[in-house]
């Protein structure tokens, strides 16, 4: 890697800024910052193309020929190493002022860290001096790894590859995985346990909301006390009716927020019980967001987060009654939130 591209590998330029600082925009869309340094014995000529892309060389002013020695990392002359720090501050100030970082280098991963700050409220942290660009998530009760961004060689991933390839890790239900690695974009977990976590390219193979559900199900996996599930789960959710009226709330092809107190998850099936005079599961809906902050507290009822659902079908009232519950599935009470026996939904449809 070049000293332009380590210094910028995360940089996107202010093409304003660039001419405020003192560059000048050329005939074919470059922009260009000329700087004599160290006692005008240098000079660098800097330029920033059309897409932010930088590039430059430093000049020995006495014979105006490229200076290469400042290129060898390993030169031995301590002067062409002071030469090359010079020529790095001069190319950091341009960072700083002209430039915004991005955590990562790629625009999927990038897409990916504000995807991921949007719905769970973290950003990456950068714990490694040596290895600056691997970013980590931690989730915000556990403070467990739910996904790393690295960029890594290909040949890591696949024997004859070579280049650089972004990567998230993340933990995924054991059965999953084999099936997973099957398809494109999917590799053996480079550098950790590779029975529960997964490595998925960010190089666009995979769509962004496709990468983002397995960040939901690794971010669950990371939770304490969260178990690792296999597909969906039926919900009956409890209403009392003294205290909240769902006939004059409810409306099938609606939306409806929920208190939540289980473990309820995106894509699960919420069946709604309401208490007497109804006392029957009166409707089916369908989870679509889950641990929504929420603060709300009365006399009768206190709540700390919410789910949402679309309502997707309705039931007579004297259709799945407490009395068919308790007779036909023995379902004996539903005080709180309940796991729905597999027979009952399916009568439930």
């Amino acid at each position: 890697m070049s000293v332009e591209e380590n210094i910028f590998k995360r940089a996107v330029a202010d093409f304003g800024k660039l001419l405020s600082y003192g560059f000048v925009k050329e005939k074919d869309g470059n922009f260009t910052f000329v700087k004599n340094f160290m006692n005008e014995q240098f000079k660098t000529i800097i330029t920033v193309d059309s897409v932010g892309k930088v590039s430059g060389n430093v000049y020995d002013n006495e014979t105006n020929d490229i200076y290469l020695p400042m290129r060898v990392n390993t030169s031995s002359s301590g002067f062409a190493l002071k030469v090359r720090a010079e020529y790095e501050k001069i190319l950091t100030d341009i960072r700083e002022s002209c430039f915004h970082i991005n955590f990562f280098i790629g625009g999927q991963a990038n897409r990916l860290a504000y995807l991921i700050f949007r719905k769970y409220g973290t950003e990456p942290e950068f714990p490694w001096e040596k290895y600056d660009n691997f970013g980590t998530f931690k989730h915000k009760n556990s403070g467990k790894w739910y996904a790393l961004i690295m960029n890594i060689d290909k040949s890591k991933l696949e024997k004859n590859s070579s280049g650089e390839i972004e990567i998230v890790n993340l933990k995924i239900s054991e059965d999953k995985i084999p099936q997973l690695l099957k398809k494109k974009g999917f590799f053996p977990a480079w550098h950790m346990n590779k029975k529960s976590w997964i490595s998925v390219a960010l190089d666009d193979t995979l769509a962004d909301a496709e990468v983002m559900e397995l960040v939901g199900e690794s971010y669950d996996c990371s939770e304490n006390g969260k178990k690792i599930r296999k597909g969906a789960v039926n919900w009956i959710l409890p209403s009392n009716v003294r205290y909240f009226d769902v006939k004059a709330a409810f409306k099938v092809g609606g939306e409806m927020i929920w208190k939540q107190s289980s473990d309820v998850r995106v894509g699960d099936v919420a069946y709604m019980y309401a208490s007497a005079p109804y006392s029957a599961i009166l409707y089916k809906c369908v989870v679509t967001e889950v641990d929504l902050p929420y603060d709300y507290k009365d006399e009768n009822i206190k709540i700390n987060k919410i789910l949402k659902a679309k309502i997707v079908k309705e039931y007579d009232d004297d259709f799945m009654t407490f009395a068919r519950l308790k007779k036909d599935f023995g379902i004996k009470a539903v005080r709180g939130p309940r796991t729905c026996p597999d027979e009952l939904a399916a009568v439930l449809g």
